[in-house]
């Protein structure tokens, strides 16, 4: 018994041999809901039902919001349907008197039941007509929920701190969520159906309650064991897919890399494919078990469903069996009580399933509110106090930064001054915080201690969005956009209108311009090679358009900014290294400060200053000259990639080979 009523739990998981090689355990999702402060599962029909207002409410305020004059036509045609299926059941209960009660000749009695069955005739087309009303109209409204919900999503999504993008508690919540406009979709088409068949169980009600009393709750009893079947087989297929979910993704995942061009070498040299085509197909067979297992399942619950529903059905036709041999009922009255618990168990039916799919859609647009909830607590904050049009310099103060899931501080009481108009270069090995640094000092993250200060203002006091505004970035993998190399490069600020001539000062700036000479269209070329027609770039001639873009945002701001590059060259030979390193210190203005993170240490020797980090901490600062006459951390690095280019003469020339003397 406890097998059928006791709360839907999460089944053990079956783990793949390609699972546990490929990502070191099973991927799934420990639900745990009893424990979570988001326990919003309902496991029994009763929470279910007590929770459906709210979600159903929450994706009507959506349909208002997207069309309220369709929703309300909607809402009008459902109601119609329901009054024109009580008025057709009146009309087949005069139909049925004048043909079992009625006295007379057989002529007579076919003449009294005409108008009945004219009556019926003319509900039917009426309600023909309100049904395809309200089909229209539901179908305009559908997809602009689903175009309110999906904007809500994206909206939240982008604009939450960078720390929620690397919490993986909230990528998950971003996972699930995604399921949420899909579902909000659904739901109208659901509600509407749903709405139908409460009107015309009402209704139907209504005559059963009239003909006689006892048939009302024999009517309950026969869908009831309908619905607790559909909800439970909703309820362990939302179990199954929330803690599938990280593992189908990751099946997608491998579907990717075995299509996707980025690694088509490797998939055919490596013979990497082969590899894992055969671990998809495995993980893929662990998935096909679940399903199976959720199909035997719902075999199980909708049979013992059925069962019941059964016996209740045929207790209802006993119980009409008994009223009319007691002559508590006529025969006229029992032919139009049949047809009407026949239609009254069909609608009771009908809205069983529909209240499921109702609940089962609700699930996901709960995991949709529940992602905007955290998203909007999580989102930047908008508003503060603007930042200063003029400032001397951007300011570090002893800031410290540690991310949840390290044990170790990535920043530890780092602090660094960017004068306007100068270069300040920052270098360090693999993991010592630079990466950090950089997103500190763009004001992607906040200090957790110390301070980051635009001239005397203190960071956790400005408007953020005026602080991003204020900042370039460069990165080694800058977003390569699927779009013209036109956009590519106005995406520096895509706010600012341009056109090709805006744009040529960019281009030849960042050297750009053969690269652009070479496409078949010009700057109005597709540079995404997913499309037809598109051709794709080398790396260092992504990093090229990447420098144009730089220079457009730059150039488009005259108030004080920082302009931050993060290994600019790892693309790019020497000679075009050399250019391009010398084109990033003369991006340096009056108006701007320049921060350039990169491992060549020839391209910073010529900076203002230059800092070093060495485990998060700040190891020395100077001018190149002061850090070689150190003879430090810095000294050392430049040594030894100086030493990869100087002539190396400790190793031994070839001997000449010896001939052997004939005598």
């Amino acid at each position: 018994m406890k097998r059928f009523f006791g709360p839907v739990k999460m089944a053990e998981p079956q783990v793949s041999d390609a699972e546990q090689e490929l990502f070191g355990g099973p991927l799934r999702y420990d639900m745990g809901w009893s424990q979570h402060e988001h326990a919003g599962l309902d496991l029994t029909m009763t929470s279910a039902l007590r929770s459906m207002p709210a979600l159903v409410g929450a994706t009507l305020r959506m349909a208002w919001q997207a069309d309220r004059r369709a929703l309300l036509a909607v809402a009008v045609s459902e109601i119609g349907q329901g009054i024109a299926a009580a008025i057709g059941l009146l009309a087949i209960n005069a139909v049925m008197h004048a043909l079992l009660a009625g006295s007379g000749s057989a002529a007579e009695r076919l003449h009294a039941l005409l108008p009945g069955l004219l009556a019926a005739a003319a509900i039917g087309v009426v309600n023909s007509a309100l049904s395809a009303w309200s089909t229209s109209r539901a179908g305009r409204l559908e997809p602009k929920v689903e175009r309110i919900a999906t904007t809500q999503y994206l909206a939240a999504a982008a604009s939450v701190e960078l720390e929620a993008i690397d919490d993986p508690d909230f990528r998950r919540l971003v996972d699930i969520a995604q399921h949420g406009p899909g579902s909000a979709r659904r739901m109208i088409s659901a509600c509407v159906a749903a709405l139908n068949g409460l009107i015309s169980l009402i209704t139907t009600a209504g005559v059963l309650a009239v003909l006689h009393p006892v048939l009302l709750p024999m009517l309950i009893l026969i869908a009831a064991p309908r619905g607790w079947g559909a909800m439970r087989v909703a309820q362990e297929r939302y179990v199954s897919v929330m803690s599938w979910i990280e593992h189908v993704r990751a099946s997608r995942l491998i579907g990717n890399l075995l299509t996707e061009r980025t690694a088509a070498q490797e998939v055919r040299l490596h013979a990497v494919g082969a590899f894992l085509l055969s671990r998809y197909q495995r993980m893929a067979e662990s998935a096909e078990a679940e399903q199976a297992r959720l199909a035997s399942s719902k075999a199980l619950t909708e049979w013992v469903a059925s069962a019941l529903s059964g016996l209740a059905l045929a207790a209802t036709y006993g119980a009409m069996f008994w009223l009319v041999l007691a002559g508590h009922m006529s025969l006229a009255i029992a032919g139009t009580a049949v047809i009407a618990v026949r239609t009254g168990s069909a609608s009771l039916g009908g809205l069983v399933m529909n209240i499921n799919q109702l609940h089962e859609e609700s699930l996901y647009v709960r995991d949709h509110g529940r992602f905007l909830t955290q998203a909007a607590q999580r989102t930047i904050p908008a508003g503060g106090d603007p930042v200063p049009e003029q400032v001397k310099e951007v300011v570090l103060d002893g800031v410290t930064y540690h991310y949840p899931d390290r044990d170790t501080a990535a920043l530890e009481q780092v602090s660094l001054t960017l004068p306007m108009g100068s270069v300040t270069a920052v270098v360090g090995e693999n993991g010592s915080g630079k990466s950090t640094l950089m997103k500190i000092l763009s004001g992607m993250l906040l200090p957790q201690a110390g301070t980051l200060r635009w001239g005397e203002a203190d960071i956790s006091d400005l408007d953020r969005s005026q602080v991003f505004e204020r900042v370039s970035l460069l990165t080694q993998d800058f977003q390569r956009w699927p779009v013209t190399a036109a956009l590519n490069i106005r995406l520096g600020r895509p706010a600012h209108a341009a056109t090709p001539q805006d744009l040529q000062p960019s281009v030849d700036y960042a050297g750009a311009g053969p690269v652009i000479a070479k496409l078949p269209d010009g700057l109005r070329s597709l540079l995404a090679r997913m499309f037809r027609g598109a051709i794709e770039l080398s790396g260092g001639e992504w990093q090229k358009v990447g420098l144009a873009r730089t220079h457009w945002r730059s150039s488009t701001s005259q108030a004080d900014s920082v302009l931050i590059v993060d290994e600019p060259t790892s693309a790019l030979d020497p000679e075009a290294e050399i250019e391009a390193f010398d084109r990033i210190r003369r991006l340096a203005a009056p108006n701007r400060a320049v921060v350039l993170v990169t491992h060549r240490m020839s391209g910073v020797r010529h900076a203002d200053r230059i800092y070093v980090l060495t485990h998060g901490r700040l190891a020395e600062h100077g001018t190149h000259e002061e850090l070689i006459a150190a003879q430090g951390r810095y000294a050392a690095m430049f040594d030894a990639q100086a030493a990869q280019y100087a002539p190396n003469a400790s190793i031994p020339k070839p001997a000449a080979p010896t001939v052997a003397d004939p005598a």
